[in-house]
């Protein structure tokens, strides 16, 4: 299986390296799993198309959706081996090459949306975006994945509720933990196999955010969708150290400001769609539920006490939490270029 595997992804990356590169242009291949309606997508066709405009054209992103270069770990691989220049991953996968990213993964981390990108737009997210290049996976920005939250096939209001409910979750110790420590059963579950497993009650419940939980159509299945937004993890742009390297200053410089104009550009978006996706469902006849979250925090102050011998982690975390109101700085819509708000 794993030679299977390792030659699945040689023959991904001649595929790559056969994509008609120009003696005169910079060719930069962007592979992500994400469909072109996305917001993510969006932001990232905003992002090509703003740094060939800066470069006159001398830099170009190709962009291949859909996982058609692989899923997010195998993307991760290629940025590695530098047969891909640029994907876009969950933060969560991050964890494994850079331990600070699992502090993005805690339970009510982030207050609110405000609390999470001004952490993400300052000097601790760049400090987590630059600690991947000794990986060779240099990170270029955060983009919104929205707040997840528990859809079930009973209605469940308060972490008592969950007592004895399998609740699927990501491969993460951090994420078993967390339904753990509220009283659930954490069953792992590939996202592709997760509609059956609602369906046969291999689960009862999962947890993500809005239009996952649309598009994914396990509204179908769980009638009810419980707003207690337990987590914010973030998604990463990354950018091959290989490809990084090969830039002249001045154009990534380039690719810097694209991918900062491209955040804007995003949240934007995201709002949009998560409007959207609530919409929908109550349309299909899900009740949406708004709980009281501070049993949910107390639930999974625990959580934070598993990182309390390490110390990178748990300074890390205090730094998060010290961060008040008066400190929040995000990003001001009006920052996007004209020529996007036109449109």
């Amino acid at each position: 299986m794993k030679k299977l595997k390792v030659t699945s992804l040689l023959a991904i990356a001649l595929f790559i390296a056969g994509c008609g590169l120009q003696s005169d242009v910079k060719i930069l291949r962007l592979g992500h799993t994400l469909d072109t309606q996305h917001s993510v997508h969006i932001a990232m066709q905003y992002m090509a198309d703003r740094v060939a405009e800066l470069s006159d054209g001398q830099v170009q992103i190709q962009i291949y959706a859909g996982g058609v270069l692989g899923s997010e770990r195998e993307s991760l691989e290629l940025i590695q081996l530098g047969s891909m220049d640029l994907t876009k991953v969950s933060a969560a996968a991050m964890e494994g090459f850079v331990e600070e990213y699992k502090v993005l993964g805690l339970p009510y981390i982030f207050r609110d949306k405000e609390h999470a990108f001004t952490v993400l737009d300052g000097p601790i997210g760049d400090a987590m975006l630059a600690k991947g290049t000794e990986f060779w996976l240099r990170g270029l920005c955060f983009y919104d994945a929205g707040a997840r939250s528990f859809y079930t096939k009973d209605r469940i209001e308060t972490p008592d509720d969950l007592r004895g409910l399998k609740i699927r979750v990501m491969q993460s110790i951090t994420a078993v933990e967390m339904i753990r420590a509220m009283g659930g059963a954490p069953t792992p579950v590939s996202w592709g196999e997760l509609y059956t497993a609602l369906q046969g009650g291999v689960v009862d419940g999962a947890e993500n955010n809005p239009p996952s939980f649309f598009l994914s159509r396990h509204y179908e299945v769980c009638k009810y969708y419980l707003l207690n937004e337990h987590t914010m993890i973030p998604d990463v742009m990354i950018v091959s150290t290989h490809a990084w390297n090969r830039l002249t200053e001045e154009e990534r410089e380039w690719l810097q400001q694209a991918a900062d104009e491209s955040v804007v550009v995003q949240r934007k978006e995201w709002e949009r769609s998560e409007n959207e996706a609530l919409a929908a469902v109550k349309a299909a006849g899900v009740e949406v539920i708004i709980p009281n979250k501070e049993p949910f925090m107390a639930a999974t102050e625990s959580v934070f006490e598993l990182y309390r011998n390490n110390p990178a982690i748990y300074d890390l975390i205090q730094q998060i939490r010290a961060i008040q109101p008066e400190d929040y700085h995000v990003a001001d819509l009006d920052e996007l270029t004209s020529e996007y708000k036109e449109n």
